[in-house]
């Protein structure tokens, strides 16, 4: 019954899921915390730094801040899909799960880089699929380049998904080395821009090499120690996973071309979001913000096409009061 509820479209579900929202942040705007000693707070990116002096040391204020860009993030996910439909129902199912995958870490709803730099990965996966059967499309690959660089200069790790541009012209053209020249072009303006305007300035080129350096490269923050709760909420999270992507593959070869190209598209950002935690010494449970895009949509799809009513209920209901106790035990 419960998931029956969120897979429906009245603005009832739409009311549902804002209240969740609000309950599952009450921690974060009871007892708000620094994002912490990360090198993006030591030494922030140029439009991280611009926003951090707009929001001002107050922690509260902070988490303000990520709320309202969480909330930009999750109407992305749905119009996503909308628009695209690559799922071929509509349902705001995404952004609620998306809301259960940002409560799974309580320390990390704070005021961090992460989230405003996901919203430009969002709108560069949106242009990249524009470009589907598209006869001229050389302005899709810059603009989606163009987009992950911007998002970059909030989150330094975010340029690594630049590789998902190159991904999409390989997924979605014939290889086109104009288009390929274009993207790298995209890539590089912002990076351009503000070397030349450094250089206007008279400011020290080195120490913007060294910012982006060091956000790429070193991260002297301690180590996350993960609760029992925690591990088993991973574990139970990861069965989950494995079981959508499990009938995903069945489900494969009856899904429409595009369909099929936007979740390859999608598992490429789950691959280069775990290779990023795994291999950077800068990239800490932050990730989470965008591993938990793909995997939303991998959940959806599992829950809204399922013909089995008893299991997915009991498994989709168990998430959720998974993630309340976590929150819960977190407040106390």
């Amino acid at each position: 019954m419960f998931l029956k509820l969120f897979k429906s479209t009245g603005p009832g579900v739409i009311l549902f899921i804002i209240i969740t929202f609000v309950i599952l942040w009450i921690s974060a705007f009871i007892d708000p915390k620094e994002a912490g000693l990360h090198i993006y707070t030591l030494k922030p990116m140029p439009l991280y730094n611009i926003i951090k002096f707009i929001v001002g040391s107050n922690p509260l204020s902070g988490v303000f801040f990520s709320f309202a860009v969480l909330s930009i993030l999750l109407l992305q996910l749905v119009n996503f899909n909308t628009s695209v439909f690559f799922i071929n129902e509509r349902t705001f199912l995404p952004a609620f799960i998306y809301v259960l995958f940002s409560a799974l870490f309580p320390q990390q709803q704070v005021f961090n880089p992460v989230l405003p730099a996901t919203v430009f990965l969002m709108l560069a996966l949106k242009r990249i699929l524009d470009s589907y059967r598209k006869h001229m499309a050389a302005s899709n690959f810059f603009d989606a380049a163009l987009l992950i660089s911007i998002g970059s200069l909030f989150y330094a790790n975010i340029i690594w998904f630049g590789l998902l541009v190159f991904v999409g012209i390989a997924l979605l053209r014939t290889l086109n080395i104009y288009e390929v020249s274009i993207s790298l072009l995209g890539l590089a303006t912002p990076y351009i821009l503000i070397l030349g305007l450094y250089y206007v300035l008279e400011k020290d080129l080195g120490i913007f090499l060294d910012v982006i350096k060091e956000n790429l490269f070193i991260d002297d923050s301690p180590d996350y120690l993960f609760t029992r709760l925690t591990i088993i909420v991973l574990i139970y999270s990861g069965i989950m996973v494995t079981v959508s992507g499990g009938y995903l593959i069945r489900q494969m070869n009856s899904k429409k071309i595009k369909s099929r190209k936007t979740f390859y598209l999608l598992l490429w950002v789950f691959v280069i979001s775990v290779a990023m935690y795994l291999f950077l010494p800068s990239v800490n449970l932050d990730v989470v913000w965008l591993m938990a895009i793909p995997l939303s949509y991998l959940l959806t799809n599992y829950f809204v096409f399922i013909k089995k009513k008893i299991i997915p209920e009991i498994i989709f209901s168990g998430f959720c009061l998974l993630i309340i106790l976590v929150q819960v035990l977190y407040i106390y």
